[in-house]
């Protein structure tokens, strides 16, 4: 099950870099400025492009000062927008989440990586797809769709003309072995909501989507189609709600992943900003990290 922990930051770290092959193709030049906090930033940029994990919660609970610190950009007057690789859920849950942890945030101001996954579906030729997807959350913003869940009947997975995976919450080893084969005797498109390998939690790191995902590609030689960060798909869709003109240099991208915000948002043009002190990194030489991967954030910071 998912919910275990995978391990440590190290663990998490090395499955990012054995996939990067499958991730933006980025340069990086110059060197990262150690700040406190985002009130750094306030005079430098116009747009924070948050994260959540890591930046906002861990879990289920808030990062001590984040709330406080969300509410010091908005009454300063910058756009702050949460950019999430959260496709497991519905956004409806998100909103609730981020109000129940002390964050005021209009839903045009959150955006998911499932938002960007699913308008992108809405486009194509309707489709019977086999759903990576937690039954516990419903059909809700997935009442379009021609889909039957996935578990351990390999009728539904026959069934499928293409897949979809949302969330992994509930998918065992063995549903991934019945898609790795079928996958294997007939290929078909895969469409991932959620990059991210792992996610941080109180107790350590769980594998995520993006862990599966890799893991399909490696058994089968599909090339899944992500939608998140690191990729460019969220970032367009980010960017494209602020103002025609917005000067991209006063634009950053906060997150405590090197491999999805810092990689991300450097690819999409704008600033980047990483947090040591909570979330994928937490236990690691952040230093060390970067000078492995080679992806240095413009900004480095123990907190939001």
């Amino acid at each position: 099950m998912t919910s275990d922990s995978s391990g440590d930051a190290e663990w998490g770290f090395s499955a990012y870099e054995a996939v990067r092959h499958r991730l933006p193709d980025v340069d990086f030049s110059g060197a990262s400025q150690r700040i406190e906090n985002l009130s750094e930033l306030v005079e430098r940029m116009d747009v924070f492009l948050l994260d959540a994990f890591g930046v906002l919660n861990i879990g289920e609970e808030a990062i001590p000062g984040a709330p406080e610190r969300v509410r010091e950009l908005q009454a300063a007057g910058k756009t702050v927008i949460v950019v999430s690789n959260a496709a497991g859920y519905p956004k409806s849950l998100m909103l609730e989440k981020n109000a129940r942890l002390g964050f005021d945030f209009a839903p045009e101001h959150v955006l998911t990586s499932r938002e960007v996954l699913l308008a992108t579906i809405s486009s194509l030729p309707r489709v019977k797809y086999g759903l990576v997807a937690s039954k516990s959350f419903g059909l809700e913003e997935l009442e379009h769709l021609d889909g039957e869940f996935l578990e351990d009947d390999p009728g539904t997975y026959d069934r499928a003309e293409a897949f979809l995976m949302l969330g992994c919450v509930g998918w065992t080893d063995q549903r991934q072995h019945l898609l790795e084969t079928n996958l294997r005797a007939n290929p078909r498109p895969v469409l991932v909501g959620n990059p991210d390998i792992v996610a941080p939690r109180k107790d350590g790191l769980s594998r995520q989507l993006g862990y599966f995902a890799h893991r399909l590609a490696d058994a089968t030689g599909i090339s899944p189609e992500f939608f998140g960060k690191p990729y460019a798909n969220v970032f367009e869709t980010a960017l494209s709600r602020l103002p025609s003109g917005t000067d991209l240099t006063r634009v950053v991208m906060v997150g405590d992943t090197l491999h999805t915000d810092i990689l991300g948002g450097r690819n999409a043009g704008v600033k980047t900003a990483l947090v040591t002190g909570f979330g994928a990194l937490t236990g690691m030489d952040a230093d060390e990290a970067i000078r492995r991967s080679g992806i240095v954030p413009d900004y480095i910071m123990p907190g939001p």
